[in-house]
């Protein structure tokens, strides 16, 4: 396969974003090609970290190339409420996880449906969608509801209250800044094969220091093309939002990659993307304070100053 050469100019110091074009540079050049779950085909590297600080009301919001951040934040809103099923997201417009309920629709039905129709149905039939837009116990049910069992005398289990991570780290924040304990862990290896997808973005742990509050999300494969700029925007987010909820200032946004790739099938967007440079400067204004972490609500958030370069389209591995 033909690779284009990216020339390494391109690449300096300066705008926070160029951190991003460099890991993508890196990977496209350097990146072992490996096969892949969905036989697509990757470049790869293990172990990346990229660093932002969200001071002012700085987000590491992409702007070589359009990143529709209120898709991305609908979604995180939505794994707050502990859904799984994507119907809520489908009447929002939001498309991210549509591809794979369908496919396991089309794959025990034998119904050849095409996508657009199968969405339409999810958004029409309440009854269709609880049979087939669940996701199983992902993300949002990871955080929220985490399952817990009794252990009986007589060598049985009983299942316990799901507990509540994201709650319990903004109150162990509040009475135990200082803790080491400060995670929520979406990799529940009991759990991994009833979800449609295993949690990529899985350990988002906290930290104070001088009255700021520090983030750092463990991320096991990362799709740098399409999935990096969603989660650094989300993990940003949450950081954004925990930190208003227990009265401290957004610290350092620290993002770190396993499986760091890119697919071959993005060159376009790749080749593309790292012709262009950094151009504005976003930030992010929350503009009300709920009741808890659990009660935003989209309109309470205002991104000013983003200018970004449009969109470049690429096909979702499913």
């Amino acid at each position: 396969m033909a690779t284009a050469s990216i020339p390494s100019e391109l690449v300096g110091p300066g705008h926070p974003e160029w951190q991003y074009l460099d890991l993508m540079r890196r990977i496209w050049e350097e990146g072992s090609e490996r096969v892949d779950r969905t036989g697509i085909g990757t470049r790869s590297v293990f172990g990346a970290t990229l660093r932002f600080d969200l001071a002012d009301g700085a987000m590491p919001l992409i702007t070589t190339k359009r990143v529709y951040w209120k898709t991305a934040t609908r979604e995180m809103l939505w794994f707050l409420t502990g859904e799984t099923n994507i119907r809520p997201l489908v009447l929002q417009g939001v498309k991210i996880w549509n591809e794979w309920p369908h496919a396991r629709y089309v794959n025990e039905t034998g119904d050849e449906i095409v996508l657009d129709d199968f969405v339409q149905r999810i958004a029409d039939d309440e009854d269709f969608a609880e049979r087939w837009g669940d996701l199983g116990p992902v993300y949002g049910k990871q955080w929220v509801d985490w399952p817990t069992y009794r252990y009986r005398k007589d060598g049985t289990y009983e299942k316990g209250d799901g507990i509540n991570q994201v709650a319990r780290v903004a109150e162990s924040l509040k009475t135990s800044p200082g803790s080491r304990r400060h995670i929520i862990e979406g990799w529940n290896v009991a759990e991994l094969d009833q979800m449609a997808l295993p949690p990529c973005h899985k350990t988002y742990q906290f930290h104070v220091a001088g009255g700021r509050l520090n983030c750092l999300l463990y991320q096991r494969s990362c799709d740098v093309a399409l999935g990096l700029p969603f989660n650094l925007w989300s993990g940003a987010l949450l950081q954004r939002m925990m930190a208003q909820q227990v009265g401290l200032e957004p610290g350092e946004f620290v993002w770190m990659g396993g499986d760091t790739h890119l697919y071959l099938n993005h060159e376009h967007l790749i080749t593309e993307q790292l012709k262009r440079e950094p151009q504005s400067d976003p930030r992010l204004e929350i503009v009300r304070v709920p009741d808890s972490i659990f009660g935003y609500r989209i309109e309470d958030f205002i991104v000013q100053g983003y200018t970004p370069h449009p969109p470049i389209k690429a096909p979702v591995a499913v």
